[in-house]
């Protein structure tokens, strides 16, 4: 049996309410559901549980602490055997704040937010390119976020 079918059609609406707010109070989750408060949380505690909810917390804008320059980096390995080493490696890094293993021409993508393009620079040369095992990298820029948002839910 898949997860998804562990959770009800009351779990996925208390997702999807919950994935919109996560400050929403449990009492205005139930009323828009229609059921008890002590039902929400328990069913959310079990969604923890299950990994369906992982995290929590805040959403911080980059740009309002400094972090003004948002790059996508393709990293191409010596070999793909590497991956576990290298991905270790990079989460060492802070300003890594994704790190993807893929398929097509990038062994590994990751998100990185630099302070301005000095930093990224710094970032480039002197801790991802300096992994053993990375052949090279290629770099974007992100001019905009356009949006972001969770997957649907219903």
């Amino acid at each position: 049996m898949t997860l998804k079918h562990q959770l009800d059609d009351i779990d996925l609406n208390i997702l999807e309410i919950i994935s919109k707010n996560a400050r929403i109070p449990f009492k205005d989750v139930a009323a828009e559901v229609g059921v008890s408060r002590a039902a929400v949380h328990q069913r959310v505690n079990r969604m923890i549980e299950l990994n369906v909810i992982i995290g929590s917390g805040y959403h911080i804008d980059p740009k309002k602490i400094d972090y003004k320059t948002c790059t996508y980096i393709g990293i191409f390995l010596e070999k793909g055997s590497l991956y576990s080493t290298v991905a270790e490696q990079l989460k060492s890094i802070p300003e890594i704040v994704e790190c993807h293993y893929t398929t097509g021409q990038y062994a590994i993508f990751a998100k990185v937010y630099a302070k301005d393009n000095e930093h990224l620079k710094d970032i480039l040369s002197d801790k991802i390119q300096k992994i053993g095992g990375i052949a090279s990298t290629e770099t974007f820029i992100s001019l905009d976020e356009t949006f972001r948002r969770e997957v649907p839910i219903l």
